[in-house]
């Protein structure tokens, strides 16, 4: 029997994208992460999209951000923005509260957020 992905174990593409949404949601609202809102724009309706195509592959579905853009070149991609350890933090502050308000299995909230840090902690630059 074949496992089932974190992309299936989450229920899919809405689940995704409500992630997607959410995590945003947060970051544009929270001023704890206001370092991190400013390195995106203002309009976030791009930024969603993509993350939302990065997560859908990511998380074993749809690689529907590879199919548009090609490989994600997360460290590359995000060159031009300083990517320290408190960007970093800030990030992963809004993914855990929208994982946290999302899914209640507590080893699939701990897979993720491992997966989720060691991603983040990769594309660090500075």
């Amino acid at each position: 029997m074949q496992s089932m992905t974190p992309y299936q174990l989450l229920g899919g593409a809405g689940v995704v994208r409500w992630l997607t949404d959410r995590f945003y949601d947060i970051m544009d609202a929270d001023p704890s992460v206001a370092t991190l809102r400013a390195m995106h724009p203002v309009d976030l309706t791009t930024s969603r999209e993509k993350l939302y195509m990065f997560l859908s592959g990511w998380l074993g579905g749809p690689p529907l951000y590879m199919e548009t853009f090609g490989h994600p070149r997360l460290r590359a991609r995000h060159l031009p923005f300083a990517v320290d350890e408190e960007a970093r933090d800030q990030w992963m502050q809004c993914m855990r509260q929208a994982v946290g308000e999302l899914i209640c299995e507590d080893y699939l909230k701990q897979q993720l957020l491992e997966a989720f840090f060691n991603t983040a902690d990769f594309i660090r630059n500075r």
